[in-house]
């Protein structure tokens, strides 16, 4: 690899390939040390090809969601059966892993934007700005960027947009399935809501059993299925369908809602 080679965003290599190494070396206490990371699923991510492959999850931070599967995806890679020991496995890590984020969190401070760095791509929610819901037209140019990230790598994404349990998906991660076609692998998370703060920055409370399960790809008929089939495949996937609820213990339910009130920016405490 040249010293100053680019990816399709620009982004230099070897300068992503040592803030992966750095930020890898940082974070990695937060899943194999002070708190412990079950995984299951690393063959599925040996057998995948090498582009065009769309992660599609549940979410629970901003970050510490994402910095996981860089752990898990990289040491799978690299042999690991179902854990993260022994950091060797990123020393040489998949360069072409991208995730979608929100602009306006990735343009926030310098922190931020070094993980853009990394392999953010970003793009302008619709639905939502500085706090504020709005209604917005989708920017081809947003399109366009997920497409080339598939072309050259792997990308993931967390369809309902927000770290709020239950929400609907959105619908421009079906579209984006059915027009580009790639393989799409479910990734199933918890923990991390326990673990950190919303942003996933600060550790909130230790000792949480944190959990991942990457899941076989789905079959999909890209050509005659609807968009609103697809969501709804996708939804039973990530285990974030309406019928979860059912099954879920009122308790629980309330213990989840206090608890997301609680990693809102205008929470002052007791």
């Amino acid at each position: 690899m040249g010293l100053f080679k680019e990816n399709p965003f620009g982004h230099i290599l070897f300068l992503k390939k040592w803030l992966i190494r750095i930020a890898g070396s940082i974070t990695h206490q937060r899943y194999k040390g002070f708190n412990k990371l079950e995984i299951e699923g690393s063959q599925v991510i040996r057998d995948l090809p090498d582009s065009n492959v769309l992660f599609v999850s549940n979410h629970q931070t901003y970050f510490a969601d994402v910095v996981a599967m860089f752990h898990v995806f990289n040491a799978s890679l690299k042999g690991r059966d179902d854990n993260i020991k022994n950091l060797g496995y990123l020393w040489n890590p998949k360069l072409n892993i991208y995730y979608v984020a929100a602009k306006e969190t990735m343009k926030k401070s310098l922190l931020t934007k070094i993980l853009a760095y990394a392999g953010s791509i970003s793009i302008e929610r619709t639905w939502r700005a500085d706090g504020q819901d709005v209604n917005r037209q989708v920017k081809f140019s947003d399109i366009s960027n997920i497409a080339k990230a598939l072309n050259d790598g792997w990308v993931i994404t967390f369809p309902q947009g927000t770290t709020t349990p239950w929400k609907p998906l959105r619908k421009g991660t079906a579209h984006i399935i059915k027009r580009y076609k790639p393989v799409v692998v479910p990734v199933v998370i918890d923990g991390f809501r326990r673990s950190f703060d919303k942003k996933g920055l600060r550790v909130k409370k230790k000792g949480i059993l944190q959990s991942m399960h990457i899941k076989p790809p789905l079959e999909i008929d890209y050509d005659n299925e609807s968009i609103d089939s697809i969501l709804e495949k996708l939804e039973y996937a990530i285990e974030q369908h309406p019928s979860f609820l059912k099954v879920i213990p009122k308790e629980e339910l309330a213990a989840y809602e206090a608890e997301h009130q609680k990693r809102r920016y205008s929470y002052k405490g007791d």
